[in-house]
């Protein structure tokens, strides 16, 4: 009886001190725990203060255009016969470079989201040439692929397809500095989806091109949207390819730059103004994208 209670008694012991050692963030954190955790692992005030001129630096100047364009004369800008041409055909050529991006970078984002074959890495760094040299440059470097003297651009002109100085020139230059942006957003976009989807649909009997249109597509709409939303922004601002492959017929940007050394700033800041406004509207396309996707 007496060592059946020793073992009783040295157990209770034992029981206390595993009580004694559990860490006290077991129990429940009060409100007070939860503040000082968010403090003690916020980010640094510089971080913020950083944060906050980054902010003003990107800000700043955008909204000082805003309120520097008359709008007051709004009417004299919105009947401006000029601003609608170019506009109109800024709008028509972006709309038709994203087209193009899309149609050639979708294969293209497929086949490196999918496929890990000899130098893939090299495809992918050559394909964001276009983003990384001056735009001057990628316009030089069209201009000497596709000049009429060429062999490309002498064939193109043989069956009635003029490229430099027309309206062709802009939907190329455009679709050259902006399809890297496309295909970058894609490849993300295909990337997110499990391939085993893919591979489920083959096995009940989807060929490879039926599994892509009734599996991955539909899953990769959001990425692909906002990718070509952001390439038919970046069609729209296009500039310096633009003036050395077709001045004219003239783009929204073009005009801006012939009004600023014709006019100065007043005459440039109502046109580039609806500018910043066409972007702000792609920003808002942007957020509503994300938002659906959260």
């Amino acid at each position: 009886m007496a060592a059946s209670s020793k073992l009783s008694r040295r157990g209770r012991e034992r029981v206390s001190i595993l009580d004694d050692s559990k860490p006290a963030s077991a129990d429940p954190p009060t409100a007070t725990a939860k503040r000082r955790t968010r403090a003690d692992g916020g980010t640094p005030r510089i971080f913020a203060l950083l944060a906050a001129g980054l902010a003003l630096f990107i800000i700043g100047p955008l909204l000082k255009l805003l309120l520097l364009s008359p709008w007051s004369g709004l009417g004299d800008v919105l009947g401006d016969g000029e601003l609608h041409a170019a506009i109109l055909v800024t709008l028509v050529s972006a709309s038709t470079a994203t087209l193009l991006a899309a149609g050639l970078g979708i294969p293209l984002a497929f086949l490196l989201a999918r496929r890990d074959f000899r130098g893939r890495p090299l495809v992918e760094g050559m394909i964001q040439i276009p983003v990384l040299i001056p735009h001057p440059v990628a316009g030089i470097a069209l201009l000497a692929f596709l000049g009429r003297d060429t062999v490309v651009g002498g064939a193109l002109a043989a069956i009635g397809i003029e490229v430099i100085n027309h309206a062709v020139g802009l939907v190329v230059a455009m679709a050259f500095v902006a399809t890297p942006i496309f295909v970058s957003a894609a490849q993300s976009a295909f990337q997110s989806i499990d391939p085993r989807l893919e591979r489920v649909a083959r096995t009940l009997g989807d060929t490879p091109w039926s599994a892509f249109r009734r599996i991955t597509l539909p899953l990769a709409r959001r990425g692909l949207a906002a990718g070509a939303l952001v390439t038919w922004a970046r069609a729209v601002s296009e500039f310096g390819a633009i003036v050395v492959v077709a001045y004219h017929p003239r783009v929204a940007s073009v005009l801006i730059y012939d009004r600023l050394t014709t006019d100065g700033l007043a005459g440039a800041v109502p046109a580039a103004s609806l500018l910043v406004l066409v972007a702000l509207v792609v920003v808002g396309g942007l957020a509503f994208l994300n938002r659906r996707t959260g």
